[in-house]
């Protein structure tokens, strides 16, 4: 028994001291393990941020490309708006235009009885010179080919001439630009 119990003593000793030289070597292997988990991770997690700074990056330039094509809407809006503000006003100055042309026309006719006296006259070019100066142009349609972007026709009448025909006999209401932007269609009598 006595061998028995020492064979025993030495297996138990034996298996210690295996024991003992296996938990270095699985510590060993665990921390390997650990460091490799913990490369691939960091690799992992650089390809990531590098991902999420290129999102990042290009949301940003979408935002300021937006920001920028705001901004160059804004200034053009205005520079439209500065342009035509005085619209309102020059419509309502038309018709007196007109009766000017008008009177002009009359006392120009060498059987009027009135005349054009030179204060009127004075009066005339300058209030068409003030408004000439702020982009007011009257435009000219006798004699013109018919352009419905430009003219509204009020009748037909036969042409007097056969190259009159689709062009526009007589002007009843001149047309009116404001900067190139057309305020008022001129209405006119077209040969057919």
């Amino acid at each position: 028994m006595a061998k028995k119990k020492k064979q025993k003593e030495e297996t138990i000793a034996e298996n210690e001291a295996n024991t003992a030289t296996a938990e270095p070597q699985q510590d060993q292997k665990a921390t390997e393990n650990q460091e490799e988990k913990a490369e691939l991770t960091a690799e992992e997690e650089i390809v990531e941020l590098k991902q999420q700074v290129g999102e990042l990056k290009d949301k940003y330039l979408r935002v300021y490309a937006e920001f920028e094509n705001f901004r160059k809407r804004s200034v053009r809006e205005k520079l439209d708006m500065m342009k035509t503000a005085a619209q309102d006003t020059m419509s309502v100055l038309l018709p007196v235009l007109d009766d000017f042309d008008r009177a002009k026309k009359s006392a120009d006719s060498p059987d009027s009885e009135e005349k054009f006296s030179e204060g009127i006259e004075l009066l005339y070019h300058k209030i068409y010179n003030i408004l000439n100066s702020k982009g007011l142009e009257s435009m000219e349609s006798t004699g013109e080919a018919f352009d419905p972007e430009l003219h509204e026709a009020i009748t037909e009448i036969p042409a007097p001439t056969e190259e009159m025909k689709g062009k526009v006999i007589d002007t009843i209401e001149k047309g009116y630009k404001l900067k190139d932007k057309i305020i008022r269609h001129a209405k006119v009598v077209v040969g057919k």
